[in-house]
């Protein structure tokens, strides 16, 4: 339980963190003249070594809360699953020793987990191996979650400098081949008030 609550504590002062950074850089996106190219490395590192940090240099804040939401489910399962993993593993030993047909030991049996005192050795054995297995999981999902967390910063770093103003402009026209002297379609895209250019020609 106090790993538990060592965790939760790490969460709050990770998203303090986050929340000082975001301040920071609010404040000196007003402070300086020239504005900086967003660069989405800079997001995939920073998500890489703290969660939500790329979040935070992506402007999109409220996607913070979401990646420790996430990022906080299987790390409580890794410490009940841990936890539980302890008990069963003492409880199998204790019942063990105790069924020992040479010397049997029976002075570990008074400290086993109460929920667990019923139970049979092959019982006990089960369990065991279950809440392994799960603790490894969630050890699994820890790492996918974390790493889904750097992906999104890293996509979204990119679609900041995707270009989707009103400068964007597509037309279809009419063409009339002079030499050929059959009808056609042309397809015209303008960029940023720039020439226009022609990408593709159907006749």
């Amino acid at each position: 339980m106090k790993a538990y609550h060592r965790f939760i504590w790490i969460i709050v002062c990770c998203s303090w963190f986050n929340c000082l950074l975001a301040q920071t850089d609010k404040g000196s996106v007003k402070d300086t003249v020239k504005i900086r190219k967003h660069d989405p490395r800079i997001a995939t590192r920073r998500s890489a070594i703290i969660p939500g940090w790329g979040q935070a240099y992506n402007r999109e804040y409220w996607k913070i809360p979401l990646v420790y939401g996430v990022l906080a489910i299987p790390a409580s399962l890794y410490f009940y699953n841990n936890s539980w993993y302890k008990k069963t593993k003492f409880a199998y030993e204790a019942l063990y020793k105790a069924s020992l047909p040479v010397n049997p030991d029976s002075s570990m049996l008074k400290d086993i987990d109460p929920q667990l005192k019923t139970l049979s050795i092959g019982s006990v054995q089960s369990y065991r191996n279950a809440f392994r297995r799960d603790r490894d999981y969630s050890i699994l999902w820890f790492i996918i979650a974390w790493g889904l967390q750097v992906a999104d910063a890293t996509v979204f770093g990119h679609l900041k400098q995707f270009d989707i103003s009103n400068d964007l402009s597509m037309e279809w026209s009419p063409k009339l081949d002079p030499v050929t002297r059959t009808p056609g379609l042309g397809f015209t895209l303008n960029l940023k008030n720039s020439s226009s250019r022609r990408l593709v020609d159907v006749r």
